[in-house]
């Protein structure tokens, strides 16, 4: 992998649940991010994919500083961002920059594009002398593949496209190394989303940018993605390359999320066997014991409801070569034929 720019260690961010009026108290959490760990290399993007309520936004949030961790660390070349406040922490923010996933509620109507682009500039002044802003944020208009003399116009007169596009430039304001995309294209057409993840490429090569891109279509990661995390209730269950993910997935929850991409090919999508998952995911404020996938999961025998299974490299494959071999936590990860519903059950509830 490139040199790492950004590293996460046991991040873990839970919401208290309370009860009462008048005197408040605490009843249990919501763990909404619980125990995370990844790098990002330099020029790399990693795609972080899984259902909605998985934890994947939350982790966009405190990479970003929008929210605190619980625990845990992000490391901005080698120094702990979740330990800064002040103009230590206004200094990183700069290097890291999001775009939101909704681009009609994530411009304010009131402000003309030019003001959208240009408010990174109010925010660190030292970015741009303020005779020179107009002049930098037609460029970064430009750069996005949008008319500079679109500056003084307003986000409803612009498609969804072209708003994301004006959300891309914001984000680009300030020169960052990195960039958290936060579901940038579910918005979209299909159409649509094609040019701006083709967009997002370009700026990649031109200015070396890192990207944690974040989505839920498996299609739109593999595009992008060097290196690919599943998420599932918290936490990561398995991670590798794009090749090693599709291609060999070796975790039950990737292979049930992998067997219902659509295939173009019939005689493929005839061949393939559709995994469907019983039951609903669990809430995160009641996480099962063990694995908590188990209670979902074709898999699961006795072990998965008494053993938290380590994200690591499977014992079977730990001295082998070859795509299969990646991070994956699953006790069973080495039984790489899909095992039928019927032959293991869903384990002990």
């Amino acid at each position: 992998m490139a040199e790492p720019v950004l590293e996460v260690e046991g991040l873990v961010k839970h919401y208290p649940l309370t009860r009462g009026v008048l005197f408040r108290r605490q009843i249990g959490s919501v763990k909404a991010v619980d125990g995370v760990d990844f790098t990002l290399g330099r020029g790399e993007t990693l795609g972080i994919v899984g259902e909605s309520g998985c934890g994947k936004s939350t982790v966009a949030k405190l990479l970003c500083h929008l929210e605190r961790p619980t625990a845990g660390a992000i490391r901005y070349r080698g120094e702990d961002i979740t330990k800064l406040s002040g103009k230590a922490l206004k200094a990183v923010r700069r290097n890291i920059q999001m775009v939101f996933q909704d681009p009609y509620t994530s411009l304010n109507p009131r402000m003309t594009v030019g003001d959208i682009v240009g408010e990174p500039y109010e925010i660190h002044p030292e970015a741009a002398p303020k005779g020179d802003r107009r002049r930098r944020v037609q460029e970064l208009l430009d750069v996005v593949g949008l008319d500079p003399e679109y500056v003084n116009r307003y986000p409803h007169q612009f498609s969804g496209g072209q708003r994301q596009r004006i959300g891309i430039a914001r984000g680009l304001a300030l020169h960052p190394e990195i960039i958290v995309a936060d579901e940038p294209v579910s918005a979209l057409d299909v159409s649509v989303q094609a040019q701006v993840i083709n967009l997002m490429d370009r700026l990649q090569a031109e200015f070396e940018l890192s990207y944690v891109f974040i989505a839920h279509d498996l299609s739109i990661v593999r595009h992008i993605s060097d290196r690919v995390a599943v998420m599932y209730l918290g936490r990561i269950v398995e991670t590798g390359t794009d090749t090693e993910i599709y291609d060999h997935p070796t975790h039950p929850y990737t292979q049930a999320l992998l067997s219902a991409v659509p295939v173009p090919d019939p005689d493929a999508r005839d061949r393939r066997e559709r995994i469907i998952l019983s039951g609903d995911v669990p809430s995160p404020a009641d996480i099962p014991s063990g694995c908590r996938f188990r209670t979902r999961c074709f898999k699961a025998r006795e072990r998965c409801a008494l053993e938290v299974p380590a994200l690591a490299v499977p014992a079977e494959f730990r001295y082998a070569t070859g795509p299969a071999v990646h991070d994956s936590a699953c006790h069973f990860a080495e039984e790489l034929r899909v095992v039928p519903a019927e032959e293991h059950g869903n384990g002990p509830g």
